[in-house]
């Protein structure tokens, strides 16, 4: 795919979710649970063990319908390693000049992190089409977001860390291009004891949830 078509794919299914695990095994069964609940993006993050083998996993038994990248991706290192796994994009917590150069040469999308208008500034100074806003929860949330919108209106933000069903809605009106969820989707306690259908009932609340909220702001 190229990068064009990825962020298309993002933004058209609004929803990014973050799979971190404390094995290889809990994070396979998070992404069939994800995938099952109708979210088509699964983003493995590098703190999974034997994170690449399970990208490499994800990739060959869900490549052709769902969308597999890496996050937690902190290194030059780490993006060649992901993208030779089978990764689409890219998700980092913060800004790395490394990872933009590895991903433009491999011609796929880098979703660096930024917090304050400072670093927005400087992830689009260095190419960054999408960006994501961590820890969006912690400094605000929605309202956080809507006051980052008003100077940089044209900028695609993806707000993480605290992202749920029940601020969605405010995300989505506050700008939000998509969503990044985290734990609030990828249960710890129901991977644990094996509930993957808890994940999957959170799956698909939360597709309705931002499907609901962007009809809404069709109509407003």
């Amino acid at each position: 795919m190229t990068i064009e078509d990825v962020i298309r794919r993002i933004g058209e299914i609004g929803i990014v979710p973050v799979v971190r695990a404390a094995t290889a095994e809990d994070a396979t069964r998070a992404v069939e649970a994800i995938c099952a609940g109708g979210i088509p993006i699964i983003e493995i993050t590098m703190t999974v063990p034997n994170a690449t083998s399970v990208i490499g996993h994800a990739v060959r038994e869900h490549g052709s319908t769902a969308l597999i990248g890496a996050g937690t991706v902190t290194t030059g290192a780490q993006a060649e390693q992901c993208i030779r796994a089978g990764a689409e994009f890219l998700v980092s917590p913060g800004l790395s000049l490394h990872v933009l150069a590895v991903a433009q040469a491999c011609a796929k999308l880098a979703i660096p992190g930024a917090l304050t208008p400072t670093e927005l500034m400087h992830a689009q100074d260095n190419g960054a089409k999408l960006i994501k806003i961590f820890p969006c929860g912690n400094v605000g949330g929605p309202k956080y977001l809507q006051s980052l919108k008003a100077p940089f209106s044209n900028a695609a933000l993806i707000p993480t860390g605290g992202v749920n069903v029940s601020n969605a809605a405010d995300y989505i009106a506050a700008g939000a291009f998509a969503l990044g969820v985290g734990g609030d989707l990828v249960n710890a306690a129901a991977l644990r004891d094996g509930n993957l259908a808890k994940i999957t009932r959170a799956a698909r609340e939360l597709v309705q949830a931002v499907h609901a909220a962007r009809e809404l702001q069709k109509d407003c």
